[in-house]
């Protein structure tokens, strides 16, 4: 299985990059995980715009990375449990997980998307946001697994 991140924000090395490698290593028995961080002048521009063309930019640089389950985090998206999410995880061999930019997304891009789920209704810092969903997909992997973790 392989898991991918996506999300519109500058890379940078600091604690929570070393709580990220913790929790992928972590995950690393049962599945592939990686984190993308993707930023470039055409997202940099657009946020400077407006509103519009920013979540344009964001869905512009998604875009390729479309493909198996695809899930989308929004502050609207449908609150779950670990147990739902753990389901999410375990029925495809690919699943994406898109964290928007500032201005969140389109709804067209979330349209694209097979699930859109909410991880608080608390507006976290991207940091924050990665660490966090990366500790739910640990948790959904060990729910999966029969691990003891979730316990």
């Amino acid at each position: 299985m392989k898991i991918n991140i996506y999300a519109i924000v500058k890379p940078s090395s600091d604690d929570f990059d070393k709580l990220n490698k913790e929790f992928i290593k972590m995950c690393s028995k049962y599945a592939k995980v990686e984190v993308h961080h993707i930023f470039d002048k055409n997202i940099a521009k657009a946020q400077n715009i407006s509103q519009n063309e920013a979540q344009k930019s964001y869905t512009q640089a998604f875009e390729k990375y479309l493909t198996g389950h695809c899930i989308a985090l929004d502050v609207l998206g449908k609150k779950i449990d670990s147990f739902k999410f753990s389901e999410l995880i375990s029925n495809d061999s690919e699943v994406n997980f898109f964290i928007g930019g500032a201005y969140g997304f389109e709804r067209e891009f979330l349209n694209r998307c097979q699930s859109v789920i909410s991880l608080s209704d608390l507006t976290m810092a991207h940091k924050v946001v990665t660490v966090v969903l990366l500790e739910q997909i640990f948790r959904g992997l060990a729910i999966k697994n029969n691990h003891p973790y979730h316990k």
